[in-house]
C-alpha cells in the first residue's frame, strides 16, 4: 500500500471491561466514562466492537477504558442474539481477547442478579492466563436476590466489589481500588488539534474492512452480516507528522429499513460521528453502484457542513458496463457535495488505500482556509459584476462589505441593505463563485448575510 499510516501507541494506563454477555459492561462502561457512549440494550450481544473512552483519576492521570463484547466461552454463539452464528462468537472473543492484551488491568463483571454462573468460572480461567491485575465487580449488587450469593464471587479471585452501575452504586469504592492498582504510566503527549475523520456509509458496505486495511490489521470486526458494526469505534492514527482520530461507523440506513431497537440506537449514532466528524469518507460499494441511500448521506454530510472524500470500495469486482452505470451515479453525487475528491479502491487487497490520506490532508487544508478581508471583498465585488443582482420592489440587493467570521467550514458574513433568503438561487450563486475563487472544490461554504445598521 501506498504511503505510511501508522496507529498512534497509548501510554496512558488502560482498562479493560470484561465478561459474559448482558452482564452490564457497558453500563459501567458509560458510568465510568461520564457520558452514553456505549450503546445498553437488554439482548446479549449488542456491543460486538471494542468501545474506547478516557476517565481522569486524579493524582493517577487519565486512564483509557475499553468496553468489550461478551465473551463467550468456547465459541458458543449461544445468547449473542438472533442470527448470530460461530463465526460471530469466534470473531468476538478475539476482539475482547485483543483488549485484554492491550490493558494493563481487568474488571471481570459479573451479574449479582443470577448468580455464579459456569459461564463466569470459564472467563475468569481465561484472563488467568494473561496474569494481569483483575477485579471481580459484582453488577446489581442492589438486587434483592444478589446479598446471598456474593460469597460464591470470591472463588473468581479476591474480593469482589458490588456495585449497581445502572444506578451508580459503588463506584467510588470501585475507583478507589482502581487506583490502587493502576501501574505508573506517563499521561501521553497533549494531542492537541486532532481532526476527527468518520467512515460513513450504507450497512455492510466495507467501512470496518477499509479501517483494517488502513491499519493493517484486524482493529474492527468484519462480518459479511449487515449491521455488524453497531458502535462508533474510534483510533488515533498519525500520517506523516499529523495525527487524526478516525472514526468507524454503525452503517446508516432508511429508518424504514432499520429492524430492531438496537441499530435504531446505531444509525443515532452515527449521525452523531457525522456531526462532531469535520471531514467524513463516505464509503460505497462499487457493485452496488450508487444508491439512493448513498445520496441521502452525502445530503446529511453536507447540509451538517463537513466536507468529503468519496471511497469507492470494491473497485476490484465492477466490470465495464457496471462501472458506466457508476459514472452516471457519481455525477449526482458531484453535485449533492460540489466536487468532492474520489479514489477508487479495494479494502480487501489495499489497492490505492495510500491515496486516501493525502486527499485527506488537501482537503482538510482547504475547509480550514483562512482568507483576508482585502481578497474577500475583491472577490465579492468580481461575483457581483458577473451576476444580475436580485431586486426586491425594485430596489436592486446590495452588499457594502464582507469578512470571514470562522472557518471548518469556512463561513463569510456580507452586510447589505437587506437580507437574503436560504434558499435563494443568488445564495448558491455566491456560494459557488467563492468556491471556485477560492479554489475550494468539495468543501461547504456558509454565508451569514446581515443588513447593515
Amino acid at each position: 500500500m501506498e504511503g505510511s499510516l501508522e496507529r498512534v501507541g497509548r501510554r496512558r494506563a488502560s482498562l479493560a471491561i470484561v465478561g459474559r454477555p448482558n452482564v452490564g459492561k457497558s453500563t459501567l462502561f458509560n458510568r465510568l466514562v461520564g457520558r452514553r457512549q456505549s450503546i445498553v440494550h437488554n439482548l446479549p450481544g449488542v456491543t460486538r466492537d471494542r468501545i474506547f473512552g478516557t476517565r481522569d483519576m486524579g493524582e493517577s492521570g487519565t486512564v483509557d477504558i475499553v468496553d468489550t463484547g461478551g465473551l463467550v466461552p468456547g465459541g458458543d454463539a449461544e445468547g449473542l442474539g438472533a442470527g448470530a452464528g460461530l463465526g460471530d462468537a469466534v470473531g468476538l472473543n478475539e476482539q475482547v481477547l485483543l483488549a485484554v492484551e492491550e490493558s494493563d488491568v481487568l474488571l471481570l463483571v459479573v451479574d449479582g442478579g443470577t448468580g455464579l454462573v459456569p459461564a463466569d468460572q470459564e472467563v475468569a480461567a481465561e484472563l488467568r492466563r494473561f496474569g494481569k491485575p483483575t477485579l471481580v465487580v459484582v453488577n446489581k449488587a442492589d438486587l434483592k436476590d444478589s446479598s446471598s450469593a456474593v460469597h460464591d464471587f470470591y472463588s473468581l479471585g479476591g474480593k469482589p466489589s458490588l456495585i449497581s452501575a445502572e444506578h451508580g452504586l459503588g463506584l467510588d469504592a470501585l475507583l478507589d481500588r482502581i487506583e490502587d492498582v493502576l501501574p505508573t504510566v506517563p499521561d501521553s503527549e497533549a494531542e492537541g488539534d486532532v481532526p476527527s475523520i468518520a467512515i460513513v456509509g450504507r450497512p455492510n458496505v466495507g467501512k470496518s474492512s477499509l479501517l483494517n486495511g488502513l491499519l493493517g490489521d484486524e482493529r474492527a470486526l468484519v462480518s459479511p452480516v449487515a449491521g455488524t458494526t453497531r458502535d462508533p469505534v474510534d483510533t488515533l492514527v498519525r500520517w506523516g507528522e499529523q495525527t487524526y482520530l478516525l472514526v468507524d461507523t454503525a452503517g446508516i440506513r432508511r429508518r424504514s429499513q432499520v429492524s430492531g431497537a438496537a441499530e435504531g440506537l446505531a444509525v443515532m449514532m452515527a449521525r452523531r460521528q457525522i456531526e462532531r466528524a469535520q471531514l467524513a469518507l463516505l464509503v460505497i460499494d462499487s457493485e452496488a453502484g450508487v444508491t439512493s441511500g448513498d445520496l441521502a448521506i452525502a445530503g446529511s454530510i453536507w447540509e451538517l457542513g463537513r466536507c468529503c472524500v468519496i471511497v469507492f470500495n470494491k473497485w476490484d469486482l465492477v466490470d465495464g458496463e457496471a462501472r458506466e452505470d457508476l459514472e452516471k451515479g457519481w455525477a449526482r453525487l458531484e453535485e449533492i457535495l460540489s466536487g468532492p475528491p474520489r479514489v477508487n479502491t479495494s479494502a480487501l487487497t489495499r489497492r490505492h488505500l495510500g491515496k486516501i490520506f493525502p486527499l485527506v490532508e488537501g482537503v482538510l487544508r482547504d475547509f480550514s482556509c483562512e482568507v483576508s478581508t482585502s481578497e474577500l471583498n475583491r472577490l465579492v465585488q468580481r461575483a457581483l459584476e458577473r451576476h444580475h443582482m436580485p431586486a426586491h420592489r425594485g430596489r436592486a440587493w446590495k452588499v457594502y462589505y464582507a469578512s470571514q467570521v470562522s472557518t471548518a467550514p469556512p463561513t463569510f458574513m456580507l452586510f447589505a441593505n437587506r437580507g437574503l433568503p436560504v434558499k435563494n438561487t443568488f445564495r448558491r450563486y455566491l456560494e459557488n463563485a467563492f468556491r471556485r475563487e477560492l479554489d475550494l472544490p468539495g468543501v461547504p461554504i456558509r454565508l451569514v448575510v446581515r443588513r447593515k445598521g
